[in-house]
C-alpha cells in the first residue's frame, strides 16, 4: 500500500482504471452485441414467417432457431461485457469473463473430441443428415439449407442417394402413391452448362436405378464421405478460422480480467484515501 499512499498524496486525481482498456472492451462487446441483435432479428424473422405447427414439431433440425439461440446467447454476454465496462461493475465483468471461458472451453473440448472420436462424430453427423432428410419437405429454410449444401458438395444423401428413401414422398415401397415415388429432388441432378431451363422432374425414379446408370443424371455419393474429404483438404483454412473465432474471445477474456484487476485496485485505494481522511491522527 506504500505506492498506492505515495500515488494518492501527490495526485488525488489519480485511477488504477486505464480508460484505453475500459472503453476499447466497451467497444469490442458493442461491435458483437449489434451483431447479435442482427442474428436475433433474422431468426425472429424466419420463425414467425412459418406455420404454427411446422414451427414447433421441428426445433431440432430449424435454421432459424439455431440463429435465434446464437443471438439470445450472444446478446446476454456482450450486454454484460458492455454495461461492465462502462459502469466499472465487477460482477458483470466477471460474468461476461465466465461465460466467455466456458464458452471457449467447450469449443476447445469439442475440437478434441471430433478428433478423439471420430467416428462417433461422423455417426452424430449422419443422424443429423437423416433426420434433416426425413424432415425436408416439412420445413422450407431445411429444404433449402440441404439443397445448398448439397449442391456445393456435389453429393445426395447422407451415405448414398438412396438415403433419400427415409423421406415419405420419395419412399421407394409399393404403397407410397407420392408423385416423387422413388426420386430424388432435382437439386442434385447433373446439370449442363448450356441447359436453359432446368428440368423439375430430372431426379424422377433414380432411386430405383442401379448406381453406375443414376450417376449419369444425378450425384450419387454421399455427402458424409464427401464432407470428410473436403475437411481432410481444408485443414488449414479450418484452422484459421477455429483461430478467428479464438482470438477475439481470448482478447475479451485479457481485456475483462485486466479492468477487473484495474477496479479492484482502484476500490482499495479508494478505501485506503477514506480510512485516512476521517482518521484524526492525520
Amino acid at each position: 500500500m506504500g505506492k498506492r499512499a505515495a500515488l494518492a498524496t501527490y495526485d488525488k486525481e489519480f485511477s488504477f482504471v486505464s480508460p484505453v482498456v475500459k472503453y476499447l472492451l466497451f467497444l469490442f462487446n458493442l461491435i458483437f452485441w449489434m451483431i447479435s441483435l442482427v442474428l436475433m432479428s433474422i431468426g425472429i424473422y424466419a420463425r414467425m414467417m412459418k406455420h404454427a405447427e411446422a414451427a414447433m414439431a421441428y426445433l431440432a433440425v430449424d435454421p432459424a432457431l439455431l440463429l435465434l439461440i446464437v443471438g439470445v446467447l450472444m446478446f446476454f454476454i456482450t450486454f454484460c461485457g458492455c454495461v461492465g465496462s462502462l459502469r466499472e461493475n465487477i460482477c458483470l465483468l466477471q460474468t461476461f469473463c465466465i461465460f466467455l471461458t466456458i464458452i471457449f472451453l467447450l469449443q476447445l473440448a469439442a475440437g478434441v473430441l471430433g478428433f478423439v472420436f471420430s467416428d462417433k462424430a461422423r455417426n452424430k453427423v449422419s443422424e443429423i443428415i437423416n433426420n434433416a432428410i426425413v424432415h425436408y419437405r416439412d420445413d422450407i429454410d431445411l429444404q433449402n439449407l440441404i439443397d445448398f449444401g448439397q449442391k456445393e458438395f456435389s453429393c445426395c444423401g447422407g451415405i448414398t442417394y438412396t438415403d433419400w428413401s427415409q423421406n415419405m414422398y420419395f419412399n421407394c415401397t409399393t404403397d407410397n402413391r407420392s408423385r416423387e415415388r422413388c426420386s430424388v429432388p432435382f437439386s442434385y441432378c447433373l446439370l449442363s452448362k448450356d441447359e436453359a431451363v432446368i428440368n423439375t422432374m430430372c431426379g424422377q425414379g433414380m432411386q430405383g436405378l442401379p448406381f453406375l446408370q443414376a450417376g449419369a443424371f444425378i450425384h450419387t455419393n454421399g455427402c458424409i464421405d464427401k464432407l470428410v474429404n473436403w475437411i481432410h483438404s481444408n485443414l488449414f483454412m479450418l484452422g484459421g478460422i477455429a483461430l478467428g473465432l479464438a482470438i477475439p474471445q481470448l482478447v475479451g477474456i485479457l481485456l475483462s480480467q485486466i479492468l477487473i484487476n484495474q477496479i479492484k485496485d482502484q476500490i482499495e485505494l479508494q478505501n485506503y484515501n477514506l480510512q485516512h481522511r476521517t482518521d484524526p491522527w492525520q
